[in-house]
């Protein structure tokens, strides 16, 4: 198996190569890591023993003849690329739209004349839009509320029409909130974690009611490592991590293992349009493919703070930037 990974030097994706390279689970005999390295994509998220194990190319999904050149001989594209904090999106739309959608039919075109075996659309729970009561699942309509979910909802629909207008072979995938190693830190996590090791206070939007699922980044790349050797195509899989924890409850956690209390808390006004409430079911990834979470929260969220305990110098630098 020859794959493509796009966006295969950003949080998820390094951690989806490393996976591949560590312990090969899909017996992959080639890994093509394509990514833009804006902000967001770093390669120092490998070892140089690791950079040894794949192929990398600096470049952007929107560009078509760049793809065209490199999917002769890949047999699966698995899409990672995106523009993914909403609120960057809520400051500026047009770059989450090109990458994001536009970047996704580029892939979409050129793989389906290249004659890819399958094409995964890593896409996100926050298409659904918010829910207050129960789980969605994959049935549910797209209500996105964000720029950001909103251009990913439209990729998402992109990669449907292919499926059902040509007969390509894709699948999308929905991930609740990820967590773990290798996170750029403006994502709540990290920025918890790292504001605390600063010395500094966290920020809290609004009442910090807003409620996310959490899922480690490990247990992320297992479900889309099932979908891609036995996902059937046209389908969509929710995966999710199976612990909802309020914005206060998730800081609360935080607070406890560094030994601080909520006099570090700083509530700030609340973001435009802010979701209250995700929640998705994944029965059909578990019933269908054997998929469940493996990693206990309380475990994994331990094991990220030492991450970022444990290495400064990569997130400083980051934290640095404008």
């Amino acid at each position: 198996m020859k794959i493509l990974i796009t966006g295969g030097a950003g949080f998820i994706g390094s951690n989806f190569v490393k996976r591949q390279i560590s312990t090969n689970p899909m017996n992959v005999s080639k890994i093509m890591v394509l990514d833009k390295l804006t902000y967001a994509g770093n390669l120092n998220n490998f070892t140089t023993q690791e950079r040894n194990e794949f192929e990398f190319i600096h470049g952007d999904i929107c560009d078509g003849s760049l793809i065209q050149r490199l999917l002769p001989n890949i047999d699966i594209i698995v899409n990672f690329a995106a523009e993914s904090h909403v609120d960057r999106s809520i400051a500026g739309a047009s770059e989450f739209v090109t990458t994001n959608t536009l970047g996704t039919q580029v892939l979409l075109e050129y793989g389906l004349k290249a004659g890819i075996s399958k094409f995964i659309q890593v896409s996100t729970d926050e298409v659904y839009g918010s829910i207050d009561d129960g789980s969605w699942s994959e049935e549910f309509p797209l209500l996105p509320n964000s720029p950001y979910s909103a251009s990913k909802a439209s990729a998402d629909l992109l990669v449907r029409s292919y499926n059902r207008t040509f007969g390509m072979n894709t699948n999308i995938t929905r991930c609740s909130n990820n967590y773990g190693p290798y996170q750029y830190p403006e994502k709540v996590i990290p920025l918890f974690v790292t504001n605390l090791i600063q010395g500094k206070q966290i920020p809290i939007y609004g009442n910090g009611l807003n409620v996310r699922d959490w899922l480690h980044v490990n247990d992320h790349c297992r479900g889309i490592e099932l979908v891609i050797t036995r996902g059937l195509s046209g389908e969509i899989y929710n995966i999710g991590g199976g612990t909802e924890l309020s914005n206060l409850e998730l800081a609360e956690k935080i607070l406890f293992q560094f030994g601080a209390d909520e006099s570090k808390i700083d509530f700030v006004q609340d973001r435009l349009g802010h979701d209250t409430r995700y929640s998705v079911d994944f029965a059909k990834i578990t019933t269908d493919l054997g998929y469940r979470p493996e990693i206990n929260f309380g475990e994994g969220l331990q094991e990220t703070i030492e991450f970022y305990k444990s290495n400064l110098n990569w997130w400083k630098s980051l934290k640095a930037q404008p």
